[in-house]
């Protein structure tokens, strides 16, 4: 099976680049595509959108229709998926499902499609292996490590930060969001070689596994 991934930013795409070839078999194809920020879906769900600008939700509707129109093409034995992973924030979980699912049933054809949703966000998947956050930052502070709930709503960069960042978050956000989005990138080239795909507590980087492992047909699934 081939997987196109989407992915709401550059920090996101370095984990999954890591994490993906963990997950799925040697004779699987993977690609992930990052943007710059997941937006907001638009209101017209088959306006044209303006491709240059790299903004996730605001595309989604016109990249679901484009590879709903290349998958047609796909042999039965060498299918094709989109998995689109984006952060929860703030959103209610139900209507944000719905609301994409509204997406593709503009679609026609419809492409093979799948959404992995990080709650509340991407950082609650690497929070979810402590052992790897550990070995990639020995000076880390157990306490915060261990207070986190998995996937809980709570800021969870933040609370990352306040883990593994000298000063913690409130430090990192005074440096300004560049600062933060290259830290981020820095924790998912750090983190993410030394994570367990098999034994992480985030229950939505779970989904996210079961799922890319239930499409390629794993034994079990």
């Amino acid at each position: 099976m081939h997987f196109e991934i989407l992915v709401e930013d550059q920090s996101g795409k370095k984990a999954l680049d890591i994490l993906v070839p963990k997950i799925i078999a040697s004779e699987d194809t993977y690609k992930v595509h990052s943007y710059k920020g997941i937006g907001r879906i638009p209101k017209n769900l088959n306006g044209k959108a303006d491709a240059s600008r790299r903004i996730l939700l605001d595309q989604l509707p016109r990249l679901l229709r484009g590879y709903g129109n290349s998958f047609a093409n796909c042999s039965d034995d060498y299918p094709a998926v989109v998995i689109l992973i984006c952060d929860l924030d703030g959103k209610c979980l139900q209507t944000f499902r719905q609301e994409l699912l509204a997406i593709l049933d503009t679609c026609n054809p419809k492409p093979e499609t799948r959404f992995c949703i990080a709650i509340e966000e991407g950082e609650a998947w690497f929070l979810g292996d402590i052992p790897a956050i550990k070995a990639a930052y020995p000076k880390a502070k157990v306490p915060v490590l261990n207070s986190y709930e998995n996937d809980a709503i709570c800021g969870t960069w933040e609370h990352l930060a306040d883990a593994v960042f000298p000063g913690g978050a409130q430090t990192l956000s005074g440096k300004g969001w560049q600062a933060i989005g290259a830290e981020k990138s820095a924790w998912s080239e750090r983190i993410a070689p030394h994570m367990d795909v098999a034994k992480n507590s985030s229950p939505s980087f779970c989904y996210f596994k079961t799922t890319l492992q239930k499409l390629a047909g794993f034994e079990g699934y």
